[in-house]
């Protein structure tokens, strides 16, 4: 895959100082770059780079005035970083959606309908009645229930499991070892001391543009008819626990080992760090921000919250009390010596 500097700098917008002409086929660090190579300088610490490096071409702000002579050909932008993300994303779309057909052996249940340049890999297992959208790419060992519908241009990795019933979204992508749709945690405890399991008849639904990382688990809803609920772009890591009948805003993000327990309902645009433990049925206000290996057991009602500590607690007051937390050994030490020197303080007799 080759694209010429000119082609580039189209699709971005830019300017081209330099030859235009000039084939590109991969994108480098800048200190790495060679030959044929394209990278970007957006922070100046790495200025010295732009006058040694070995790319063919580099993307710099459209008001970069360099210093000294530079070998490779420039393209001017407005944001050098965003223009980079921007061909990021077109060279993995490339790479991601080139496979189509179908490899043998894979299996595919009654009345399922598949659509349009979907790629369906070797071993994979799609059930009865699966609806699933064009361009639709499943890669080896991955296991689609019955009833579940899959939109179009989504990814499903390797070794990802959907049970019945799950739908998922358009432009989404499932990273190896995600399962959705599996039981909640329900479990009746018995007068003699053994829980008797809650059938979790419910489902999952994900909206549009949603990644959710590897070996991360959104279990199904109780009741029938009702659903857990990751909004369009949701953005999952790793290694995360979602229960039953939770729900996720739109644009939230959850960084990796964090747990939200049932029934809970997080706004839209949160950001939650990683190990963040957040009880169930409660709700989190949009933009509410959780500092890592947080602890969180109650709601949030205001927008825009900031918290951090187990229990969590407004950050500035948690900064404040570690600031105190951390004197505490010196805090100590002089309260002993006080403690001393009015045990020695003579009586009033004594003093007689």
């Amino acid at each position: 895959m080759e694209f010429t500097v000119n082609q580039i700098a189209s699709l971005l917008g830019g300017e081209v100082k330099g030859d235009g002409e000039l084939k590109i086929n991969m994108l480098a660090k800048i200190q790495e770059a060679k030959k044929g190579q394209l990278s970007f300088l957006s922070n100046l610490k790495y200025e010295n780079h732009l006058y040694s490096t070995n790319a063919s071409a580099v993307i710099v702000h459209k008001d970069f005035e360099p210093r000294k002579p530079v070998d490779a050909t420039l393209i001017l932008v407005e944001d050098p970083y965003s223009s980079f993300t921007v061909l990021l994303e077109e060279y993995h779309k490339f790479i991601s959606f080139q496979k189509s057909g179908v490899e043998e052996p894979c299996y595919i249940g009654k009345e399922s309908q598949v659509g349009e340049d979907v790629y369906r890999g070797a071993f994979s297992y799609i059930g009865n009645n699966v609806k699933i959208g064009n361009n639709v790419k499943i890669y080896p060992h991955a296991y689609i229930g019955d009833n579940v519908t899959i939109g179009d241009n989504t990814i499903i990795n390797s070794g990802v499991k959907l049970y019945a019933n799950t739908v998922i979204g358009s432009n989404c992508v499932l990273h190896s070892g995600v399962v959705i749709g599996s039981d909640g945690f329900g479990f009746a405890p018995q007068e003699d001391g053994t829980y008797k399991t809650i059938p979790q008849m419910g489902n999952v639904t994900v909206g549009d543009n949603v990644d959710i990382g590897a070996n991360t688990v959104i279990d199904c809803a109780t009741f029938h008819g009702d659903s857990t609920k990751i909004h369009s772009g949701v953005k999952l890591d790793n290694l995360i626990q979602i229960a039953h009948n939770v729900e996720i805003g739109k644009n939230t993000v959850i960084a990796a080992q964090s747990g939200v327990s049932g029934s809970t309902i997080i706004g839209e645009n949160c950001v939650i760090a990683g190990q963040v433990g957040i009880a169930g049925h409660i709700v989190l206000a949009n933009k509410t921000s959780i500092g890592a290996k947080a602890g969180l057991g109650k709601s949030i009602k205001e927008e825009n919250a900031k918290l951090m500590g187990s229990p969590a607690f407004d950050v500035k007051d948690f900064y404040r009390s570690y600031a105190a937390f951390k004197n505490l050994p010196d805090l100590n030490a002089k309260l002993k010596q006080l403690e001393e020197k009015v045990l020695n303080l003579p009586t009033f007799q004594e003093k007689q």
